[in-house]
This record gives structure tokens, C-alpha cells and sequence, in this order.
């Protein structure tokens, strides 16, 4: 247990650190997440793909690089920003379902992130 705290506040820490990185359109650095797997066209015109590392933010430009951290775990991955959402108040990210799975929430649906600029 205390080495899941050690890694969820460092991650806290990593993430904190980038803040002053992301783009003034980025309100928001922690929030909740969700993750989901259609396979229509995504906001920027490119097909979405369950299986890439991909996201949707509302105002994140198309393209944009994002740490992603699960406050709950402490894994991360770096998604690439190819949509626009979520549309749930309260939600901050939308994830594909393979950058879900890599950070261990596929079964719960939701779970707390903070997000940086990947460098």
C-alpha cells in the first residue's frame, strides 16, 4: 500500500511539474477520466481506432502529446489528442479503450487522472 502512495504522489508531482507546459486552452489538469471504442470519424476527420493511444479533449488542439496518469494507480501513458469531448460534466479526458486498459480502469469505466504535456 505505501508503494502505491509513493507512486500516485509522484506521479502527482510529475504532473504538477508539466502544468506550466500545456496550452492556455487546458483549464483543467486533473479531473475525471473515461475511456470509449467507437469507430466512427473522429472531430479531426481520421477514423477512431480502439486500439491506438488516442484521446478526446474539448479544447486541446488536434495532435497534442498528454501524459495521462490514473491518481488511483499511478500508471500513465502518453495519448495523442484526435477528438473532441467528453460531454459528461465533471469529465475532463475521454480515452480510447487500449490507453484505458494500459492504465487500469477498463472495468470501472472512470477513474481520476491528472494529464501534462508529454515533452
Amino acid at each position: 500500500m505505501n508503494q502505491r502512495r509513493a507512486r500516485v504522489a509522484t506521479a502527482i508531482l510529475a504532473a504538477a511539474a508539466f502544468v506550466a507546459i500545456l496550452p492556455s486552452t487546458a483549464s483543467a489538469q486533473c479531473g475525471s477520466a473515461s475511456w470509449y471504442a467507437l469507430t466512427s470519424k473522429t472531430a479531426s476527420g481520421e477514423r477512431m481506432n480502439p486500439a491506438a493511444m488516442t484521446a478526446a479533449h474539448r479544447s486541446l488542439p488536434f495532435g497534442s502529446k498528454i501524459i495521462v496518469t490514473n491518481q488511483r494507480n499511478g500508471k500513465s501513458v502518453v495519448v495523442r489528442i484526435n477528438d473532441r469531448g467528453p460531454f459528461i460534466k465533471g469529465r475532463v479526458i475521454d480515452l480510447s479503450k487500449a490507453a484505458a486498459a494500459k492504465l487500469g480502469f477498463i472495468r470501472a469505466g472512470h477513474t481520476p487522472i491528472c494529464m501534462a504535456a508529454a515533452g
